[in-house]
């Protein structure tokens, strides 16, 4: 059982991860046939110990890479040998991992500036005037 640190309070189990290994699809010769390169990297934060926050924008963040069962799925084909794809797919889940475990910053409300409205107020007259001058007016 060894942990995997992610920031400074926050650490996962690799027990939790499993890597599977496949053939690559796309160009690579003969080699692409025979050797399993491509890794799909198995996360199960549904039983990892991450705080609620943390797991619900996790969650969020995975999108389509999240499971019914709660697992993260990680696809790493990119390089052409079986060890860097496991690096890539490793540093892919920490970095999710961390944008997870940052929190967003709050949205304060502004309120528009008095010239910034008289500005908009103007502008939509003066297109308003253009838009007079070009239609067709039969007086009578």
């Amino acid at each position: 059982m060894s942990i995997l640190r992610i920031t400074s309070n926050l650490a996962i189990d690799t027990d939790l991860i499993s890597e599977r290994f496949t053939h690559a699809s796309g160009p690579g010769g003969q080699n692409v046939n025979k050797v399993a390169s491509a890794v799909i990297l198995r996360f199960d934060a549904q039983h990892a110990a991450l705080p609620f926050e943390i797991h619900a924008r996790l969650e969020a963040l995975a999108g389509s890479r999240l499971t019914k069962d709660g697992a993260i799925i990680i696809r790493a084909s990119q390089y052409r040998d079986q060890q860097r794809n496991r690096e890539d797919a490793r540093e892919r889940l920490i970095a999710l991992l961390r944008e997870a475990a940052t929190l967003p910053k709050k949205r304060r409300a502004t309120k528009p500036t008095r010239s910034s409205k008289e500005k908009r107020l103007e502008k939509k007259k003066v297109h308003s005037r253009l838009k007079q001058t070009r239609s067709k007016r039969f007086d009578d």
